[in-house]
């Protein structure tokens, strides 16, 4: 049976180690309080340019020098902004972990943050910004997030090009300083590793680091509704955004079961309804995310401007459908959602980085790290009349659509509130 080792480190920050048998490799999931809600409302775009500088030399070592060491392990290393935390990645031979452990600690304590580093990050910063409107999808869900989520969740991670124009050398080394705590932050680490021995090592490399950072206090929920953002295109991009169950609630693995049922692959119900018998779009799909103190439902439909307002239409009708007399969900389609959400953590525990990302963000969100076989037994538990029954008294609250394309559409509001 898995363990997962918690120890509160020396510096108090907390570290997860999942041992795990017939693998050589180790992944390492590091998430700082230092994303995007922490940037400074005239300098958003500062963790993004963190994201990039973290990667271009620390400690004694510049970019390249310090990108060769981690050559040398056989290591591979990435960041990843999000909207509270920052995340450093690695994976590496479990035998060379203790020697890869200096470098990664460096990344985060000793980052150079050259001045001939800044204009370069800075400029692929921009870029990326200006490039979104090549990338409508992902536009879109900027659009809508902006809409549906208070400040600073509705921040894109992005940056803005003010913020990023206006950041200084000195905006970024003082605020990383300050920011970068133990206190708020999370390690994972899983594969083939020792966790005493992990723990003892970065006790010696954590000397000194202290403090804690907390998440900005979130603002007022927007007023939701209907948005169009005008798009001179032959494609028309749709998003519906409704309030889920965050994470610690009983009802997120139901929550995520029906999103299954509704975006499971090519037997989902609305790849069924909106493409294969309609033919209404080119892609179409939904996703759940739990956080600590709120969830969201999202669903996604691409489609043409002839197809679009039967497209939302049915999108519509559907996340509403799966609640109603005549719309619960089927024997078939419950047995078939959990043999892909069991198949899915069958995968994911073969590999040690996805491992300990997961590790992470359940301490993240949780306050704690969950073995596969208790994700597992929670929906061993879920019954098919207990899925339905949580279908039919969830509600979606006040929804957020956001349409990008050359015409708006037209909404109703009949959606259960």
């Amino acid at each position: 049976m898995t363990t997962i080792v918690t120890r509160q480190l020396d510096c108090g920050m907390t570290l997860l180690v999942e041992p795990m048998s017939g693998v050589r490799s180790a992944g390492l999931s590091w998430m700082l309080p230092c994303g995007c809600a922490h940037d400074a409302i005239d300098r958003q775009g500062r963790a993004t340019m963190w994201g990039e500088l973290l990667m271009r030399g620390a400690g004694d070592m510049g970019s390249r020098d310090h990108a060769d060491a981690f050559d040398r392990l056989g290591a591979s290393r990435a960041t990843d902004v999000g909207t509270t935390t920052l995340r450093i990645s690695a994976t590496i031979l479990g035998a060379r972990l203790l020697e890869g452990l200096p470098l990664l600690v460096d990344m985060a304590l000793r980052p150079r943050m050259d001045p001939d580093s800044i204009e370069p990050v800075r400029d692929l910063a921009q870029q990326a910004l200006a490039g979104l409107k090549d990338d409508p999808q992902q536009w879109v869900m900027l659009l809508a997030r902006a809409h549906h989520h208070p400040s600073p969740r509705d921040r894109s991670g992005l940056g803005t090009q003010e913020g990023l124009a206006a950041l200084t050398r000195d905006d970024l080394v003082n605020g990383w300083r300050e920011t970068c705590r133990p206190g708020g932050s999370v390690l994972a680490v899983a594969g083939a590793v020792d966790a005493n021995a992990v723990a003892r090592r970065l006790n010696e490399l954590f000397v000194g680091w202290g403090g804690e950072t907390r998440d900005p206090p979130t603002g007022a929920t927007p007023a939701r509704g209907y948005h169009h953002e005008h798009h001179d295109t032959n494609q028309v991009q749709i998003v519906v955004v409704q309030d889920a169950p965050p994470e610690p609630d009983e009802t997120s693995v139901l929550e995520r079961l029906a999103v299954s049922v509704l975006s499971g692959g090519m037997s989902g119900r609305l790849f069924s309804e909106v493409r294969e018998k309609r033919g209404l779009c080119y892609s179409v799909n939904a996703g759940y995310r739990g956080e600590k103190d709120y969830g969201v439902l999202s669903a996604y439909v691409g489609t043409t401007p002839e197809r679009a307002q039967e497209s939302l239409d049915v999108l519509l009708g559907e996340l509403d459908r799966i609640g109603r007399p005549g719309g619960e969900v089927t024997r078939e389609e419950f047995d078939r959602a959990i043999t892909g959400i069991k198949s899915g953590l069958i995968f994911s525990g073969e590999s040690t980085s996805a491992r300990a990302a997961a590790l992470a963000g359940d301490h993240r969100r949780l306050g704690r790290g969950r073995t596969l076989d208790e994700i597992a037994a929670k929906y061993d538990a879920i019954t098919l009349d207990g899925l339905n029954d949580y279908l039919a008294r969830r509600t979606a609250g006040k929804i957020t659509i956001q349409t990008l394309g050359p015409q708006a559409l037209r909404w109703t509001n009949h959606t259960r509130a």
